[in-house]
């Protein structure tokens, strides 16, 4: 039995290596028509920016810099402070959300209903012109941190809550018949399983809140877009300048979605 396995392994495998070159082959050839679709797509951009007079390379290369440089730092400041921000009230107002308690879970439902219910340039006022009034006077940036906290934290607040009730509920039981108490249980095994699950949602939250960061411009933050605003003017070139803009965001999207995408990959395999 072992020499006729052996003998049929033998047979077998330019069969297994013809089967992984016809793959290799397909995913050569999947990759070079993306990339060929993706330049093509480009150039065609480029080509009617180019026929309508709407770009200036000597804009571009005298104030681009300062647009990438300066408004993508301060954008990438926002987006990560205000993601932290909002992780802590996620996670505070999905334990409220499932509490038993019902103050807990009124005031949560209630901070959830409000900031989903209100747009977020709305809110990102009411902080940094209401509060004054009450005496509380905010600078810019923590004012478009806190707005953007609170909206995405509501958001969140759902995903997280999702993610906790995803956690087996034998999990909890075990816990209680070994005397653990519900915080204990909580810290030590809901929320670290939770978070794994949630990860991917707070990668897509992340991504957006880039994009979203734009409107703390209103409000004078020095970010892209208010970076890109403000040359334009002076310059009389809006349309470069918007244009630049938005290559910085698109380009932070596509580099944070690889990143999101290998951990995705890599917590799948985990998993497995």
């Amino acid at each position: 039995m072992t020499v006729g396995a052996d003998s049929e392994a033998i047979r077998g495998a330019p069969i297994v290596e013809q089967i992984a070159a016809a793959r290799r082959a397909l995913t050569l050839r999947f990759r070079l028509t993306f990339v060929f679709v993706w330049l093509v797509i480009i150039l065609g951009i480029g080509l009617a920016l180019a026929v309508a007079d709407a770009w200036d390379w000597e804009f571009a290369f005298r104030s681009g810099p300062i647009i990438v440089l300066q408004g993508a730092g301060i954008t990438l400041l926002l987006s990560v402070a205000s993601i932290i921000g909002a992780t802590i009230l996620a996670v505070l107002g999905a334990i409220g959300r499932l509490s038993s308690n019902p103050v807990a879970y009124a005031v949560a439902s209630f901070y959830v209903s409000l900031i989903r219910g209100t747009p977020l340039l709305v809110q990102i006022y009411l902080i940094y012109f209401a509060l004054p009034q009450l005496g509380i006077v905010l600078p810019a940036i923590p004012a478009g941190i806190l707005a953007l906290s609170l909206n995405y934290g509501a958001y969140m607040t759902e995903i997280f809550r999702a993610g906790i009730q995803a956690v087996p509920r034998g999990q909890r039981e075990a816990a209680q018949a070994l005397g653990m108490p519900e915080r204990l249980y909580m810290r030590r095994i809901v929320l670290p399983q939770a978070v794994r699950i949630v990860i991917p949602a707070i990668g897509n939250d992340f991504v957006a809140m880039l994009k979203d960061s734009a409107l703390v411009s209103t409000i004078t933050v020095h970010e892209t877009l208010f970076l890109a605003q403000r040359l334009g003017r002076s310059t009389f070139e809006p349309v470069t300048a918007l244009l630049i803009a938005a290559l910085v965001y698109w380009a932070l999207t596509i580099i944070f979605s690889v990143f999101q995408e290998r951990l995705e990959r890599r917590m799948a395999r985990g998993d497995q």
